[in-house]
């Protein structure tokens, strides 16, 4: 008997290709309106669906598919001897592949001026019905809800036929795209109050954060590009990516992404060790290290510029004990520098990461929140005293700024000419963290300005930096102690800034 294919497909991308290799295959095509028009006019033949239904697609396409002729096609046992008298008595057909991919119901509600009876319209009835009834009989029946799958599809049905694995894989990438369709309109539907989070291509790691944690990486899925399924990263030589190193890897490549001129940072335990700009990607780099040598030990080296070769060689040359280094791309000749320590982990990624939405676990549950994109720029800055900033020294504080909000809080960040000097962070008092960055500083505080990811209490912080010779100091304000602290660095004749934003990381 010779096979029949269900094709109906919103999204057409590799269509025709996909329907020509069936018809040489031998397959019948049966499709529904819009899909048999796009095969019609290029001179593909295929059998209308209400041929098989004897009924017309009605409801303005609301039902075309939904019909025993169709449904039982799909999921009747072939080696069932029962449901093989039954399909015969009822004169129903095998239907060997489906091909179906759904309404665009999310890229509808992406549009900001989509109204409600739009966004209805869009949900798919019959495509995730009959998707979900193929992928239950995946062993007899072929099923295919991306287009993406159609040449490997072909390949495999010109071979013979698909193999068990692959029929497997298929079915559970049908059933994880329609769970995230109905999520996507129940997320719609009730304003967020519900959402679902999809998981998909899970990689088991040599553990999670301790060796008697066990660790997996997903990447999430959701039927849209975002940050999560839009990023492309890679090892070009090392280890396995650990737990640890992912969360480093994804707070090093965020930070250096904050800059828009050539930065390199250093990254310990998800915070930044030392970070510095510069027009030489290569001198950003050593600047970044020099800052605080004793901490970047076991270090994650993050540049948001391609890798030199000087760079690679300073790696070698300056014995640094590196667990990470991540580039957008590597200059010839840097990776097999990098070779000369085969433990290093090369990774080369592209994308941002910080789109979308950002998940965290808490309680038993899920926090959600929007990624802090929020810029701060020179204009936004208001100053509250009554020396006034420099250029340089404004220039220095959006340096800063653009560090301390990616260090844990509480955090305190010094800067002097597009390099960190000295970094506290993750303490439980502003005061210790301003304690840790100047010890680390030294006498390179002098001069330098100061930044603090959240406002100040009390004065104390402002006399200690003053102590320590910072000229300058950028903070959220929005204490009610404000005055006390504008006043008081005025008393020590600083300089001070506002940016109207927090910037809390915990």
């Amino acid at each position: 008997m010779k096979k029949r294919a269900l094709l109906s497909v919103a999204d057409k991308r590799g269509l025709l290709e996909f329907a020509r290799g069936l018809l040489d295959l031998g397959f019948e095509l049966i499709a529904t309106g819009g899909t048999k028009a796009a095969l019609d006019e290029k001179g593909i033949a295929s059998t209308p669906v209400e041929t098989i239904t004897g009924y017309p697609e009605c409801f303005g396409g609301r039902v075309k598919t939904m019909h025993p002729a169709i449904m039982g096609g799909i999921l009747f046992r072939r080696e069932n001897p029962e449901d093989q008298k039954e399909a015969k008595k009822l004169g129903i057909e095998p239907i060997d592949l489906v091909a179906i991919n759904l309404y665009p119901f999310e890229q509808t509600i992406a549009k900001p001026d989509t109204k409600r009876s739009e966004a209805i319209e869009q949900i798919d009835i019959g495509g995730p019905t009959l998707l979900r009834s193929a992928a239950k009989n995946h062993a007899l029946v072929t099923v295919i809800c991306d287009p993406a799958d159609y040449d490997r599809v072909l390949d495999a049905l010109k071979m013979g036929d698909l193999s068990p694995a692959m029929r497997s894989e298929l079915a559970a990438k049908v059933f994880l795209r329609t769970a995230a369709y109905d999520s996507a309109i129940a997320a719609y539907l009730s304003e967020g109050e519900h959402s679902g989070v999809m998981l998909t291509d899970g990689k088991k790691l040599r553990y999670g954060e301790n060796p008697h944690q066990r660790g997996l990486y997903f990447a999430k899925y959701e039927p849209l590009p975002t940050a999560a399924n839009s990023i492309q990263w890679a090892v070009l030589q090392g280890k396995e990516l650990s737990y640890l190193n992912i969360l480093d890897a994804d707070g090093a490549w965020n930070l250096v992404h904050e800059f828009g001129e050539p930065t390199a940072a250093c990254i310990k335990h998800a915070n930044p060790s030392g970070v510095a700009s510069h027009a030489d990607i290569t001198e950003a780099f050593q600047r970044a290290y020099d800052a605080d040598r004793l901490s970047a030990f076991g270090v994650i080296i993050a540049l948001n510029r391609p890798c030199t070769k000087e760079i690679a060689q300073k790696i070698i040359d300056q014995k640094i004990f590196t667990e990470v280094v991540i580039a957008p791309s590597y200059d010839d000749g840097s990776v097999e520098i990098l070779k000369q320590k085969p433990n290093i982990r090369v990774l080369e990624l592209s994308g941002n990461t910080r789109q979308g939405l950002q998940y965290r676990s808490a309680l038993g549950g899920m926090l959600v929140q929007d990624f802090d994109t929020k810029a701060v720029r020179r204009e936004d800055l208001k100053c509250v005293t009554k020396k006034k900033p420099t250029d340089a020294q404004i220039d220095d504080m959006l340096f800063a700024w653009k560090v301390v909000k990616n260090a844990s809080s509480n955090a305190i960040v010094f800067v002097k000419d597009k390099a960190t000097v000295g970094i506290g962070c993750g303490q439980t008092s502003r005061v210790d963290a301003l304690w840790i960055a100047a010890r680390r500083a030294g006498d390179r505080a002098k001069g330098a300005v100061m930044a603090s990811d959240a406002f100040f209490p009390f004065p104390d912080s402002v006399e200690e930096a003053a102590k320590h010779g910072i000229s300058a100091i950028i903070q959220p304000g929005g204490s009610i102690r404000d005055e006390e602290v504008f006043k008081k660095a005025d008393e020590l004749g600083l300089t001070m800034v506002l940016t109207g934003v927090r910037g809390f990381r915990h």
